[in-house]
Order: C-alpha cells, then sequence, then structure tokens
C-alpha cells in the first residue's frame, strides 16, 4: 500500500517523464509513439502497429523511443491513428506496413510522412494534432487523459494529477463540502435526463442507514453511442476514483460497476485498473492512511437495452430479469439490496475529479445557464469526421456538424440529426443553429439523451429510421417505458417536416 508521500513522489517523477506528451517545446531527444487502442482501431489492426513499431525499434536498437498503447483519440474516420510527441505529428489511416518508413523517415531522419499525416476539412495536410479543425472547438474534460496516457499503466494516470482528487477530499474535505461543490458546480447527470448530481448524492447521503453503495451504469446500449466505452478504454481510473470520492461523500462503501459483456476491452481495462488501485491502496481498507474504506467490483449485463434503466440495471445486479421497478422508492432511499444507492453514468463521473481540482466556480463557467459543463457526443452517420467529440454545452448542432464534424460526404444536404437514442427525437436542418444543451433540445422535441448523434444526409428515408427504432424498443421490451412516452407532440411534428 503507498502512503500519500509515496504516490506524491510517483506523481512528480512520472510527470517530469511524461512531459513531453503536453510539452511541444519539449527539450527532449525521446520520442513517444502513440498508438490508439481503442475498439475502433484494435479492429482495424492497431495492435499489430504496436507489435510492428516495437519490433524494429529493438531491431535499430533506438534507446530513446517509446511506443505508448492509449485510449481514443476521438477522430474514429482517420484510424488506425499514430501521433508522435513531443511535435503532435499526427498520421492517419496507419497500416503494419507503414511502421518502417515511420521509424525511419520521422524518427531516424526527422522528416515527416507526408503520405500519412491527416488532411483537414478543406484538404490541405495538417502536420500537428493541435491544428485540425476537428478539436478547435472541443474542449476536452471528461476525455482529458484520453489518448494521452496508457490506461493499463496507473503511473501515468497519477503523473496527470491521478487520484489527487481523492487526496484532497480525503485530507481537506468534508462529506457536506464534496456534496456543495459538486452541486455548486451545476454537473448534471449524463445519461440521458440530466438529473442535477450534487442533489441525487444528498439524498442518499441523509439516508440512516448501514450500508451504502455507489453504482456506475456503463450499460451503453443507445444504438450508435460509444462514449462511455471510450472512457472507459482509455482513462478507466478516472471513473474508479470518482466513485471512491462519491462513497465518501454518501458514506458508502462499496461500490458496482455495471458494464456491457459486449465491451471485452473497456472490461479487461477496468479489471486492471481496479487491481493497480487495489494494489497501490487506493481501492480498499484505509485509503491513503486516512481510514476510509471503500471497494468496487464488476458486474457483467448482457447487452438489453432496458438494463440502462437505473432500477432495471439494480435488479439484474442482484440476479434477477432486468426489468424497471415501480418508484417510487427511488434508488437514494431504496437502491441495491434495498439500501440507498447513488447511480451515476461513466461521464457523469468523469468530470468529477476535474471539479474537485479546479473547483465548482470553473466548471460552472463553461456551458450555458442551466446547462453546465461539457457534453460528450458519438458523431456518426452521413458526416465526414465520424468520431468522439466533446463540446462546451450550447455549442450549436452547426458547429458540431460542419465545423467539428466536417460537414457531409459527397455534397450532399443535411437532413436531420437524431439524438437522445430511441427516446430522443430528429432534428430538421431548420433547427441546425440550435444550442446543444437539455432545455434547448427539449423544446425542439428531442433530447439530450446519453450522447448518440447520428446525422442523415438527404438520401435517408425517415420512414424507414423511424421504423428501426419502434422495432429495435419493441425489440427490446421497452415499448412503454420508452418510445411511447416520449413520442410528444413537438417530435411528431418535426418528424413530419422532414418527411
Amino acid at each position: 500500500m503507498k502512503t500519500i508521500q509515496e504516490i506524491e513522489k510517483i506523481r512528480n517523477e512520472k510527470r517530469t517523464e511524461l512531459d513531453l506528451r503536453i510539452n511541444t517545446q519539449a527539450n527532449t531527444r525521446e520520442k513517444h509513439i502513440l498508438v490508439c487502442r481503442g475498439t475502433g482501431c484494435t479492429s482495424s489492426k492497431s495492435p499489430k502497429i504496436i507489435e510492428t513499431f516495437r519490433k524494429i525499434i529493438e531491431e535499430k536498437n533506438l534507446q530513446n523511443v517509446r511506443v505508448i498503447q492509449t485510449g481514443c483519440f476521438g477522430l474514429c474516420a482517420k484510424g488506425p491513428i499514430v501521433i508522435i510527441r513531443p511535435e503532435e505529428t499526427f498520421y492517419a489511416h496507419v497500416k503494419p506496413e507503414d511502421c518502417e518508413e515511420i521509424i525511419q523517415s520521422h524518427i531516424c531522419e526527422g522528416k515527416k510522412v507526408e503520405r500519412l499525416l491527416c488532411k483537414n476539412i478543406d484538404g490541405k495536410l495538417v502536420h500537428q494534432l493541435n491544428k485540425l479543425d476537428f478539436y478547435k472547438k472541443q474542449k476536452r474534460i471528461a476525455l482529458k487523459n484520453c489518448g494521452l496516457i496508457d490506461p493499463e499503466n496507473i503511473d501515468e494516470y497519477i503523473a496527470f494529477d491521478g487520484y489527487k482528487a481523492i487526496q484532497q477530499v480525503l485530507t481537506e474535505m468534508k462529506p457536506n463540502d464534496v456534496i456543495d461543490m459538486i452541486t455548486k458546480s451545476g454537473l448534471r447527470g449524463r445519461g440521458g435526463a440530466g438529473f442535477p448530481t450534487g442533489k441525487k448524492w444528498s439524498f442518499a447521503q441523509k439516508e440512516q442507514e448501514d450500508q451504502k453503495y455507489i453504482v456506475c451504469n456503463a450499460d451503453e446500449g443507445d444504438p450508435g453511442a460509444f462514449m462511455d466505452r471510450s472512457i472507459l478504454e482509455g482513462d478507466p481510473h478516472c471513473v474508479l476514483e470518482a466513485m471512491a470520492i462519491a462513497g465518501f461523500a454518501i458514506g458508502a462503501n462499496q461500490g458496482y460497476i455495471y458494464v456491457r459483456a459486449e465491451y471485452p476491452i473497456a472490461v479487461q481495462r477496468l479489471k486492471i485498473a481496479i487491481n493497480q488501485a487495489r494494489e497501490y491502496g487506493l481501492l480498499g481498507d484505509n485509503i491513503l492512511g486516512t481510514g476510509f474504506q471503500f471497494d468496487i467490483d464488476i458486474r457483467l449485463g448482457a447487452g438489453a437495452f432496458v438494463c440502462g434503466e437505473e432500477t432495471a440495471l439494480l435488479e439484474s445486479i442482484e440476479g434477477r430479469r432486468g426489468q424497471p421497478r415501480v418508484k417510487p422508492p427511488y434508488p437514494a432511499s431504496q437502491g441495491l439490496f434495498g439500501k440507498p444507492t447513488v447511480i451515476n453514468n461513466v461521464e457523469t463521473l468523469a468530470n468529477i475529479t476535474k471539479i474537485i481540482l479546479n473547483g465548482a466556480d470553473w466548471y460552472a463557467s463553461i456551458g450555458t445557464e442551466n446547462s453546465k459543463g461539457t457534453k460528450v457526443f458519438a458523431l456518426g452517420g452521413n458526416v465526414n469526421n465520424v468520431g468522439l467529440v466533446e463540446v462546451p454545452m450550447g455549442t450549436t448542432l452547426r458547429e458540431i456538424v460542419y465545423d467539428i464534424g466536417g460537414g457531409i460526404p459527397n455534397g450532399r444536404n443535411f437532413k436531420a440529426a437524431q439524438t437522445g437514442g430511441p427516446s430522443g427525437g430528429c432534428i430538421p436542418a431548420e433547427h441546425l443553429d440550435t444550442p446543444i444543451d437539455y432545455e434547448s433540445l427539449a423544446q425542439i422535441g428531442s433530447m439530450m439523451g446519453s450522447g448518440g448523434l447520428i446525422v442523415m444526409d438527404d438520401t435517408k428515408c425517415m420512414v424507414n429510421l423511424a421504423k428501426f427504432y419502434l422495432e429495435f424498443t419493441v425489440a427490446e421490451s421497452c415499448r412503454k417505458m420508452y418510445a411511447m412516452q416520449n413520442w410528444n407532440q413537438k417530435n411528431a411534428r418535426n418528424f413530419r417536416k422532414i418527411v
């Protein structure tokens, strides 16, 4: 078990070593070759790319070159992605057979491989990651470490302020201080409805019970959504740390992560992260020598969409068929095993440590009056830059589709964007300048949902789309719970306009 002093030593030493990853002017001969090992790039042979790089480096006896696996960089349309630091060179659509040329030309001779450089929205080659239009309007908070660190190395997470928030909470704050900070920040649940996170925590804290639970909802079931999966694959420790902070705030000593079995990379990295945190004494008994106790276990879901509903999820964890409970009582008073339970989704938890370290006012300064912070979207469909984006609340749909997403392929016209999954709605072209926040989307008959954003061009049939989602909800046994109750008049009017 590590003491606070030992953790601080790791943080300082490792941060110095990894400074080149965030400092393009780093005065070093060392190079870090970062290769995406998220699900998308993994399916396109990024593990083979990593293996090939390492083999070549060993054969050439290059002492100052390291190959690092990372989580998702976000720009999935350009995968497999390789980034070389400190100069931030972005190589797109890399194949294993390209590794020799990258090593010889870029590393040994100092010349970039221009044919592999990423193209910007205007078609021009871009030499650096931060020059891509895709990233210019983004603000990465929940995704801060994704694509920057090796998610299977706890020391790298610690180097970038990992487990610093829990240290601050346990040594300088009281449970009410934590809840007050989260409440003041304006953070709302990123799983769909947008319920205030601090309020949810305060309800559970007030319950007088000998046992309470923290549950992470990672049962991401909306078609086209992959936000939570990418956070778990790229930065699993930020979720573990946030769950421990939530446990301290409400008086819980046990957490569960309910994650889809269809996410094998996320599950594997969670297992590695939990074991590492236990080994360092950051989970378990007497965390950081403060006497605080909190541990986390994983429960696998079998892919039932209905288990994304929080009470159906609890039923599944308890070993029963996943179907929603009648509410009230709500989980904050009678949740898992009948005990007070806080349920937050992955993205909500990914914001917690940043709020603790930077303050409630900092977070509340981002976004709109009633929708604070940022939102992660899985941008898919008929858009050039398919991928994972994180933008401040209030960013317009037009900015996401055109300035970040690069517009519609083949010069076709925008027809609609579907948000909120099966319980959401379709946004027609007349609402392209709608700010993306909870209230604005509700006013035009859609909803934020967990963050799936599917763009459709003028060739798409809206009747077929409606048929797909209705068949999906029927097949997933959630017709009454989701689809019909959310098919409101505004959404119906939008649908008729698009058709």
